[in-house]
């Protein structure tokens, strides 16, 4: 037991590294060498740690693709709350996921085309899976005429584009908080959905 803290102490730390380097190089121009360098390791020793550096990519994926849909989740849990509630919590909850580690959203949102099958159709499939529950939800809104929009896919998709172009610009030292910038970008993305009933019980 002594050991397991420093294994995944120094698993954490490759990954870190990994992430950073696959943000700014890309993950097809990152060498394991080049990896093992930024360590301070031996590449010989980095394969004790992984056994490639897909393997970082696949946990970064997967990683963030868990806590997108537990933030969701939390989101809608209430599932008597207005929809308009549901979703600006919604839209608040992926803020934070993206704004947590700017570098592995990056790699997420950019990197995933590198991951072999069958891990990357299943990829794809948790991330329709999201789209499709974000859309379900504007879905329901419109429905109820909590929301407004003539096409919920398209609402769900320029919604989804906006908040996923964050780990361009975001910088955790930055004037904003990541909770004042998802209030923020919430506001912002839920003023053209809003009718003016549900606007004015926000």
């Amino acid at each position: 037991m002594a050991t397991a803290a420093p294994l995944r102490s120094r698993k954490a730390q490759i990954d870190r590294t990994a992430t950073a380097l696959f943000r700014a190089r890309g993950f097809a121009a990152t060498s394991m060498r080049e990896l093992a360098t930024e360590l301070g390791l031996e590449a010989g020793s980095l394969y004790s740690h992984i056994k490639s550096k897909e393997e970082i990519l696949h946990r970064v994926c997967f990683g963030l693709a868990e806590a997108f849909f537990a933030g969701f989740e939390a989101a809608t849990a209430a599932t008597s709350a207005p929809i308009a509630t549901q979703l600006r919590q919604a839209i608040e909850a992926h803020v934070r996921v993206l704004t947590r580690d700017s570098a592995a959203s990056a790699v997420f949102l950019h990197e995933w085309r590198h991951l072999s099958e069958p891990a990357r159709s299943e990829f794809l499939a948790l991330r329709d899976r999201y789209e499709a529950a974000f859309r379900s939800l504007i879905q329901r809104g419109i429905a109820t005429a909590e929301l407004h929009a003539p096409d919920a896919a398209f609402a769900t998709l320029a919604l989804l584009a906006s908040l996923n172009w964050l780990p361009a610009w975001y910088r955790p030292d930055g004037k904003l908080t990541p909770d004042e910038i998802a209030h923020r970008l919430a506001d912002q993305l839920l003023g053209g959905l809003l009718n003016e009933r549900a606007a004015m019980s926000q």
